[in-house]
């Protein structure tokens, strides 16, 4: 029993790298559903430059390797990025126009 085991984990290992429990891979990004109560503070939507509340169920997406770059989303804007792309971000100074 315990051959089978040990088999099962290395078959696991010759797959190449396992995602975590809740995480999900999409397009290249390493993809987490994050309930409302977790979240403490607000962030702002890359896909909509809108502020997610503190307390609002989001995604949180980052490059495959590379969790440093992690953005929180609106769920429906992830699910939309394919047709809609981040928008510009400005400086509180920048011109909005040219």
């Amino acid at each position: 029993m315990r051959a089978a085991a040990l088999d099962a984990l290395r078959r696991d290992e010759d797959e190449g790298p396992r995602v975590p429990a809740g995480e999900r891979v999409e397009d290249g990004h390493v993809v987490r559903s994050v309930a409302g109560t977790s979240s403490a503070r607000p962030y702002r939507c890359p896909g909509c430059d809108q502020e997610l509340r503190a307390g609002t169920p989001h995604v949180v997406a980052w490059p495959e390797g590379r969790p440093d770059d992690r953005r929180h989303w609106h769920t429906a804007c992830w699910s939309a990025r394919g047709r809609r792309g981040v928008k510009v971000h400005r400086s509180k100074n920048a011109p909005r126009y040219g």
